[in-house]
């Protein structure tokens, strides 16, 4: 019978090792999309080009990885999942050489974007730990896998914009192309065989994705919520460069970088966030992080041209989004098996949409209107946000 799902015999029980490993691997491959942002203002200076047109840069890696979540995770239901892992991940080290070799911005452009469709591993092991975890305690691996990745995006920002000031934003992805080479090695020896899980064909596959729109409103409102969530965080992440470097801060790409390890609190709000979302609804959670990130932006908009409110802003909004994404990933994961990685797909392809989104419109509102811009956008963002969460509110089951 079409779609129906197969049995997987003789797959590797999941266990502490095998979570800590799914978690370092997204966090390292997830890297590859926020190494761009501390070294915006270098590849500007390098290419000599406007903020509006290296923010477009960065947009078009969050698009790339959209689009490579909206053709490749849908194979994940219907190929063995190790190999494919690992075919992404030496696709990912040719685009990671090629950035670092760009003579110009349409190559790098195009690098950009081959760099985020190549980099969808993450949410092909995160869909793979929900898929062996105990439903009783799915809510908390997956806050797990997400803390590594977590740690992932916010080493990646200190790491480049560390190596950036002081060795050039190419040797960044230079270093980035080897890590590739080196993970794909480390789970090609610990990464068990994940036999696929339907037999849909390709076409049809997609044709099932619409009917999940049609038919799942629990899906609809965290593809929404998530998606106006990272447009908010990217706009964020995109400009603080910009804002750094101006007389105010009179800082660069290192101090940046730095900035993401004051979001730490976030990596620690996954796992708790994972735990509530078991004990509690998790769309409560839900609500409570979409708040956390409006107060964020009302801190960065009053407090934002001091240090010290940046980084309480800070805080606050990766404690914010990551709540959100953690309680909206084991909202969509309890809704079954068969069709997880279509699922995961269909939000996940939202949520970087709206990265993407995030990524030109902070460049263009900080043009525009300055840092205040920044903030003006990212409540407005999160204003949709919570509408679509309360007009969503007869769904709150899960």
């Amino acid at each position: 019978m079409k779609g129906i799902q197969k049995v997987s015999p003789g797959i590797t029980e999941l266990n502490r090792t095998l979570v800590l490993a799914m978690a370092a691997a997204s966090g390292i491959a997830v890297a590859n999309l926020y190494y761009i942002q501390p070294l915006l203002a270098d590849i500007a200076q390098t290419f000599h080009v406007t903020q509006v047109s290296v923010g477009s840069v960065a947009m078009l890696t969050q698009i790339g990885y959209a689009l490579g979540m909206l053709f490749l995770l849908p194979l994940a239901d219907k190929r063995e999942k190790k190999s494919l892992v690992l075919t992404m991940l030496f696709c990912a080290m040719g685009a990671l050489a090629l950035m670092a070799a760009a003579p110009n911005i349409t190559v790098l452009a195009f690098a950009a974007f081959a760099v985020g469709f190549c980099s969808v591993v993450p949410q092909m092991l995160i869909p793979l730990a929900a898929q062996k975890a105990d439903p009783k305690e799915r809510g908390r691996i997956i806050g797990t896998v997400m803390s590594g990745l977590l740690i992932g995006i916010l080493v990646s920002r200190t790491f480049s914009g560390l190596v950036g000031e002081h060795f050039g934003w190419r040797f960044v992805y230079v270093i980035a192309a080897f890590l590739m080479v080196g993970l794909a090695a480390f789970l090609g020896r610990v990464l068990p065989k994940s036999p696929p899980v339907s037999d849909f064909k390709y076409k049809d596959l997609f044709r099932s994705i619409r009917r999940l729109l049609k038919t799942t409103p629990v899906l609809r409102e965290a593809a929404l919520n998530g998606a106006m969530i990272f447009a908010a965080f990217s706009a964020f992440w995109t400009t603080l460069v910009f804002l750094l470097q101006t007389p105010v801060f009179n800082m660069g790409a290192d101090v940046a970088g730095l900035f993401g390890l004051v979001g730490a609190a976030g990596a620690v709000a996954a796992p708790l966030a994972g735990k509530t979302s078991d004990r509690r609804n998790p769309r409560y959670t839900v609500g409570i992080g979409i708040i956390i990130t409006i107060i964020s932006f009302v801190c960065f908009f009053i407090f934002g041209t001091f240090i010290w409110g940046l980084i309480v802003g800070v805080i606050l909004l990766d404690v914010g989004a990551q709540s959100t994404q953690i309680s909206n990933q084991a909202r969509i994961h309890s809704l079954g098996d068969e069709a997880r990685n279509r699922i995961n797909m269909v939000y996940m392809v939202s949520y970087f949409l709206g990265g993407s989104l995030g990524s030109i419109a902070g460049a263009w509102f900080y043009s525009i209107l300055g840092w205040a811009g920044v903030c003006l956008f990212g409540l407005i963002t999160q204003g949709v946000s919570l509408a679509n969460h309360i007009a969503y509110r007869k769904n709150q089951v899960l």
